[in-house]
């Protein structure tokens, strides 16, 4: 989403019309077309409520905890989370992060004008470390605004891994130095959140089709993550100038992603190598989180 200030404020209804109501998911899964993409495994489903942190201030707080890995592991619960802005925390809610969840850390990916605009909200005044590490900042030329609307949503991801590549490689480092639990999060928590989680799941061993389900889990709030970023400040006349794929999470974004950075850096392990991720890092994420 671009940092410009808006022109004017539309009205949810208009963007919603404009970019279409997503049909409700079958029940416990994450659904496009008729085609069920969260796998038929037990722990999607039965581990659904630690997954979801239901906050008042928050429409898409999840824990990254439970999946499987590839070399028979499993991710541990309360180690990382994935989230859309804190700013809007309640007491309750403040109370929660800090002392059922333990944060200590919390890396925030939206740009100095977001951050500017909507503040930290609350967390501001809690001894857990902020570490603001913005994906992109400033205001995108008009040129590479055409070149990004002419593309896929999930090749418009890969463009923000290649332009964002060192930006990208410290949140992970952040997120793999963390001294407890960690979250990390933008304005929708679906695009940039949704691009650092698939990195990290691929990092740790995480199958494709596992890191697609995860992101079309937020499809299934789409309307409330609608509805909480054209209250902040700046998205309004944004979201109504975006491509008509943005304000969707479907699968095939995200397949896309897997496939490209497949032939570009051949695994999402290598992709942060490139950049320069220290092997110790990358060991800490994974004695971080696998279990």
């Amino acid at each position: 989403m671009s940092d410009r200030e808006p022109v004017h404020r539309g009205s949810t209804r208009r963007v919603r019309e404009s970019f279409g109501k997503p049909a409700p998911p079958a029940r416990g899964y994450a659904c496009h077309g008729g085609r069920r993409w969260f796998p038929e495994r037990p722990w999607l489903d039965s581990r659904a409520v630690e997954r979801t942190i239901e906050l008042d201030g928050c429409v898409n707080f999840r824990d990254l905890g439970g999946y499987p890995t590839r070399d028979g592991r499993t991710l541990r619960w309360r180690r990382l989370f994935r989230s859309d802005a804190l700013h809007a925390l309640t007491v309750e809610d403040v109370k929660r992060l800090r002392d059922e969840l333990a944060l200590s850390d919390i890396v925030d990916l939206r740009s100095t004008y977001e951050l500017t605009n909507e503040g930290r909200g609350p967390l501001e005044h809690e001894p857990i470390g902020f570490h603001h590490n913005p994906l992109f900042d400033g205001d995108p030329s008009a040129a590479d605004q055409r070149r990004a609307n002419a593309m896929s949503l999930g090749e418009r991801y890969v463009g923000m891994m290649e332009h964002g590549h060192a930006k990208i490689v410290n949140a992970i480092r952040l997120l793999a130095r963390a001294e407890r639990g960690a979250v990390y999060h933008c304005a929708a928590g679906k695009d940039r959140t949704g691009v650092i989680s698939a990195i990290v799941l691929g990092t740790l061993g995480v199958d494709d089709e596992l890191i697609v389900a995860d992101y079309a889990l937020s499809g299934e709030r789409i309307d409330e993550i609608i509805e909480r970023v054209m209250g902040m400040k700046g998205y309004s006349s944004t979201l109504e100038e975006l491509p008509a794929d943005t304000l969707h999470a479907k699968p095939e974004s995200m397949e896309t992603v897997l496939s490209l950075v497949g032939e570009r850096w051949g695994s999402m392990d290598e992709y942060l190598r490139a950049g320069g991720l220290e092997g110790d890092d990358v060991a800490r994420l994974r004695a971080k989180c696998l279990e």
